[in-house]
Parts: structure tokens; C-alpha cells; sequence
């Protein structure tokens, strides 16, 4: 069984196949579906989607750094009602992004670390987004740490030392598409990372894997990135899809 801890099923690039889509991922032996939130935008997307897939989707609930905007107070206030509702699985995906923009640094950080807050409130995990940025994630991290913050560093794309140093905040590694990539790097260090540390993860519709670069990414395409990962670790997909399944239900308790 193989566990994809981050996939925007609810993206409007599924919007005309999202059910062939699904049945090719459960297919391809992706039982469990781990859906991160963007904003508020969204939340009713996420909350129908749970409901047409009521045993293989399990949500978050957080602010995208890319959706940190004026409006933040308020979409932050959106969140604390959606806990008020119902519970969630983890805070994500959160984090800071200055690809996009750097302008809204100081608002990232604030929002980043009241959203930490409000995971350790909850006691639940973090799914971080780092782009561009993991000095400052790093250092507002450093400002929260402690046993009750822990979680993924999603979409994991940088050096070993980083790798190294994200773990010490009790982060397990999410691995994607890029591990595939020819100049992706990370797999020129993964195997030196012990598997319990690891999680897979497509983060479709984003960042396809080889050799769909370029094109939409699909949970089925997840087997891609266990093949890859065994390869690495010289171990059988098996192997791959039991431990980082394994290590999934640790940080999701589900």
C-alpha cells in the first residue's frame, strides 16, 4: 500500500477527470490520500472531495505562503473556525515561499509561526512549504521547537546538511517528483537518510516525475517515485511503499 502525503486532488486541473484519475491511483496501489489546503478558497472543494472519497481522503487545514496576502488575519480567523467545526489531520501546508514573492516576507513569517501555534494547540503536525527560503523556515522553526512540534518538510529539495538540520526539528523528508529529475540532486544524498525518516508524495497536479515533466502530475504517478526511492536505497518498492506508509500513519496518527 503506498501513501501519497501530499496531493491537491481538488485542483480544477482534475476538474473533468477527477474520478478516473483516482480509480488509476488506487489502482496503482495508493490507498491513502493526504490533501493539503491552499485558503479559504477552497475549503468547500476539499470538504467534497472528503465526501465523494469519505475513506481514502483526509484533509488539512492551513494558509499556502503563496496565498499570505493583506487578507491574511481573516483567512487565518478561517482556519480557527474550521477547527472549531471539525478535526483535521495536520496544519498545511504552511511555510514561507519567496519565489513568487519576497515582499510579503514579514506577513509569511507571522502567519508560518501563529500557524505553528495553532498546531501545537491542536497537537497536530505541520506540513511545511519551503521555497526559496529554508534559512527563514529554519528560523522561525528554531523560535517554536520543542517535542510537540513535528511533521513533514514537504517537497523536499535541499542539501544533506539541510535534510540533517530539517530533521532535527522532528520533520520527516516528503520526496517527490524531483527525486527523479536529472539535476534534482537530492538523490545524490537520500540513501545516507535512514528510510523512518521518509515520506512519498506526488504534490499533483505540481511537479511530475520523470518522465511526465512538464506535464499534469496524478497520484498513480507516485509508483514512479517508490521505484525510484527503492533503486536508490536498494531495497525491493515493496519495501519502500511498507516503511514510508508506516512512517505516514506516525505523523498523521491515521
Amino acid at each position: 500500500m503506498l501513501t501519497d502525503t501530499h496531493t491537491h486532488l481538488y485542483s480544477d486541473a482534475f476538474d473533468e477527470d477527477r474520478k478516473q484519475v483516482m480509480q488509476r491511483a488506487i489502482d496503482a496501489g495508493v490507498k491513502r490520500f493526504f490533501i493539503p489546503a491552499i485558503d479559504s478558497g477552497h475549503t468547500e472543494e476539499m470538504y467534497e472531495l472528503e465526501k465523494n472519497y469519505p475513506d481514502q481522503v483526509f484533509l488539512m487545514m492551513g494558509l499556502h505562503p503563496t496565498s499570505v496576502k493583506e487578507n491574511y488575519e481573516e483567512e487565518l480567523a478561517h482556519i480557527e473556525k474550521q477547527f472549531k467545526k471539525r478535526s483535521f489531520y495536520a496544519v498545511g501546508e504552511i511555510g514561507i515561499d519567496l519565489y513568487w514573492d519576497t515582499s510579503t516576507l514579514a506577513i509569511q513569517q507571522d502567519a508560518f509561526k501563529r500557524q505553528l501555534q495553532m498546531a501545537k494547540k491542536h497537537k497536530l503536525p505541520i506540513v511545511i512549504h519551503c521555497r526559496d527560503a529554508f534559512d527563514e523556515v529554519f528560523e522561525v522553526l528554531e523560535s517554536e521547537k520543542g517535542d510537540d512540534l513535528f511533521g513533514i518538510f514537504h517537497c523536499f529539495t535541499g542539501t544533506k546538511e539541510q535534510a540533517e538540520q530539517a530533521l532535527s526539528y522532528n520533520m520527516k523528508l516528503g520526496i517527490g517528483g524531483v527525486v527523479t529529475f536529472k539535476n534534482g540532486k537530492i538523490d545524490q544524498f537520500l540513501n545516507q537518510i535512514d528510510l523512518k525518516h521518509i515520506v512519498l508524495e506526488t504534490d499533483s497536479p505540481y511537479l511530475s516525475p520523470t518522465p511526465y515533466r512538464g506535464k499534469r502530475n496524478e497520484s498513480s504517478y507516485l509508483e514512479l517515485i517508490c521505484k525510484k526511492v527503492a533503486q536508490l536505497y536498494n531495497v525491493t518498492e515493496e519495501e519502500i511503499a511498507k516503511i514510508t506508509t508506516q512512517n505516514s500513519k506516525e505523523i498523521f496518527s491515521k
